[in-house]
């Protein structure tokens, strides 16, 4: 069958659609965004404005205009970060649902670790031993781990790129003073959720999913050689460092001359690589590996394996 999932996160709008069956894996076959950043868009009151909802609706109408020139046996459409926490976001959801004519799930950010987590287990496969996630996205920092497809711990805290850009650098450069605020921040925040990590055994394969993570990878990692002649993307976490202050002193239109970092991601990249850089530091990581797949991948595996049981039941 042919699948669609939607994903409304924090930086884009993003459809991806899969030609899938139970023990398959997916085929892709469109993978289309409209980048909206809504960060820039949230009121002082914590609201999405007009301006950003417009945006939004005119992303997910696009989408519901190329599901229907091409359909798919299931739509499956999610909501995240952004949209989950401004305080106008019930809503936003309803004009949502009311414009793409079809329900929106709302995933909590421990979900969204959750999913992410299995779509990086079913990648690496089980050879990969315990793994342990990281994922940025533009409102929040999803973390999980453990040996399994569920992950032990899982734990999603409100610092994603786009809304550290926001908050701690405003300013193009930001400079370094305006960096060293953020870490302490990010610090302070992590700490708790570091040690409940820490107490777990020590992870045998360490992973970063999402295009920040991507880019960072491409920017300061390294590939090496993988199976079947696939590339793979590593990213030290001492390579990352020694890049964070350079990126801090380049205006954000220089940025995009960098290698790795679009023209969506110039503005968000320095907080992201802040608090990825804080996030190994505290949890003891050297070095991760890149991970293709994502939360839209979580979400089609999940569903498909749910037509597997039902099959079954059958």
């Amino acid at each position: 069958m042919r699948l669609g999932v939607l994903d409304i996160g924090s930086n884009t709008v993003h459809l991806l659609v899969a030609d899938v069956r139970p023990g398959g894996r997916p085929l892709a076959t469109t993978s289309e965004r409209a980048i909206v950043r809504l960060m820039r868009f949230l009121t002082p009151d914590g609201a999405i404005s007009e301006e950003g909802v417009r945006a939004l609706v005119d992303a997910v109408a696009h989408a519901r205009d190329l599901v229907a020139a091409d359909p798919v046996d299931e739509l499956l459409a999610t909501a995240t970060s952004a949209v989950r926490d401004a305080t106008n976001g019930p809503a936003v959801i309803a004009q949502l649902e009311s414009t793409l004519g079809h329900p929106l799930q709302v995933l909590d950010g421990e979900t969204e670790a959750r999913l992410t987590f299995l779509a990086a287990r079913r990648w690496f496969g089980w050879a990969s031993g315990r793994i342990q996630l990281f994922d940025i996205g533009g409102g929040s920092l999803e973390l999980a781990t453990g040996p399994d497809e569920v992950p032990e711990v899982a734990a999603s805290v409100p610092l994603g790129a786009g809304r550290m850009t926001l908050r701690f650098l405003p300013d193009d450069p930001p400079g370094e003073v305006a960096v060293d605020t953020l870490r302490r921040h990010a610090r302070g925040v992590l700490a708790p959720v570091a040690t409940r990590f820490r107490e777990l055994p020590r992870p045998d394969h360490v992973i970063g999913s999402s295009k920040a993570i991507r880019s960072l990878a491409q920017l300061a990692g390294y590939p090496r050689a993988g199976w079947s002649g696939t590339e793979r993307m590593m990213l030290p976490r001492a390579a990352l460092g020694s890049w964070i202050p350079r990126l801090a002193r380049i205006p954000a239109s220089s940025r995009q001359e960098l290698p790795g970092i679009t023209p969506d991601r110039t503005m968000q990249i320095v907080a992201g690589a802040v608090v990825l850089h804080t996030a190994m530091e505290l949890m003891d990581v050297a070095e991760l590996e890149v991970c293709p797949w994502a939360l839209r991948e979580g979400v089609l595996l999940r569903y498909i394996e749910s037509l597997a049981w039902q099959s079954a039941a059958g």
